[in-house]
């Protein structure tokens, strides 16, 4: 029985206020307007983001569905949509890419004036939700929603991948790995032989090693504050380690030590707090060191910096989906990793089913997964 056309009532994890565990429901997923996707969701990544706004640091209107680094496949689609059909497997898209704005027509842009990120609304463009539980409607998280059996995204927020691809993992090139490898290889353009390092060592800052590895450096310094995820570093493409916490001087001035006295060449905050933002800035090489923040930063946070830091050369940048342009790149980065260009098993560390996703969120937050990918 085909359900175009029609209301969908499905499971779906519903964040009803901050800092309360999801609440599984029973939720109806309108069919899509013209221009719209309704995807079947199969797989979706746990990313620390999603917690950023359950503990109120990245703020956004509530009741919401979060989860936003998915696969799936098509269900049904609305008018005029030519870009996906019925069947095939794809992607949605936190930052979408209309092709028509000046960060989508730049060559040096990505981040595409229709993304819900910075003052989000939690709507669709049309202003208006898909979502509704127990009479209440439901906020879209950035142009995604994925912690549901269904959801509706535009069409510039979806992308047809390889048929072949196993969703289950490729799940995670949606954000966190096209995050971080991006960082490094696209937003920074690490160089063969530069000495580079990543601050925070989750997924996100896994891939961006492996992002500096991929682009030929020669050191990677991994620093976090949990020594248990030293070894996982290692194997991704860190070649030293270090804790903050073992030291009395600041981690800035440990680096420079590291370094002859230099400081890195790059270094990627990928954490999301405003003192290991000007702890990563102050690492680098005073003159042409550039640091890179991958991190979201909390949403009523404001920086405090030397101006001497930036005066003497320093390049600081920030890096939102690794500065890949999303249609474009997902499928490309999907061939990749078939062609087995990279890796993404040693970045999933547990596979839950759905239902169990505030179990999910408590490994996170206990520093004992990397990523929980979740299945339906």
């Amino acid at each position: 029985m085909s359900t175009a056309g029609k209301v969908i009532k499905c499971k779906a994890a519903v964040a009803w206020e901050v800092k309360k565990p999801l609440s599984i429901e029973q939720v109806e997923v309108a069919p899509p307007k013209a221009h719209e996707v309704r995807i079947k969701i199969l797989a979706t990544g746990i990313c620390r983001s999603d917690d950023h706004v359950i503990s109120g640091a990245f703020a956004m209107p509530f009741p919401i569905v979060l989860g936003h680094e998915a696969a799936g496949v098509v269900e049904s689609v609305g008018e005029g949509v030519t870009c996906v059909k019925p069947g095939d497997k794809v992607i949605p898209l936190f930052v979408p890419q209309c092709g028509k704005c000046t960060s989508c027509r730049s060559t040096k842009g990505n981040l595409c004036s229709e993304h819900d990120l910075s003052e989000a609304r939690g709507l669709m463009l049309d202003g208006t939700s898909r979502f509704t539980c127990k009479g209440k409607s439901l906020h879209n998280f950035i142009s995604t929603s994925t912690f549901t059996e269904y959801t509706v995204v535009h069409e510039n927020a979806v992308v047809k991948i390889d048929a072949a691809a196993p969703l289950e993992k490729v799940c995670l090139i949606g954000c966190g790995f096209s995050t971080g490898y991006g960082a490094a290889v696209q937003t920074a353009k690490v160089e063969p032989g530069s000495t580079c390092a990543v601050f925070g060592l989750g997924g996100v800052g896994l891939s961006a090693v492996m992002g500096c590895k991929a682009a030929g450096a020669s050191r990677i310094i991994g620093v976090d504050i949990n020594k248990d995820k030293f070894p996982k570093a290692k194997e991704m493409g860190a070649t030293e380690c270090v804790n903050p916490l073992d030291f009395k001087k600041p981690i800035n001035e440990v680096l420079f030590d590291l370094t002859d006295g230099e400081g890195v060449d790059y270094s990627f905050e990928v954490i999301g707090r405003v003192d290991t933002m000007t702890a990563a800035l102050a690492s680098c090489h005073s003159n042409y060191g550039t640091s890179v923040i991958v991190g979201v930063p909390p949403s009523t946070s404001t920086i405090a910096v030397d101006p001497m830091l930036l005066f003497t050369g320093r390049t600081w940048k920030g890096s939102v989906f690794g500065g890949w342009k999303s249609k474009d790149s997902v499928p490309r980065l999907v061939s990749d990793f078939l062609g087995k260009k990279f890796i993404l098993d040693p970045l999933i560390t547990h596979t839950l089913p759905f239902e169990k996703i505030n179990e999910g969120f408590e490994l996170l937050r206990a520093g004992k997964s990397i990523r929980t990918v979740l299945t339906f």
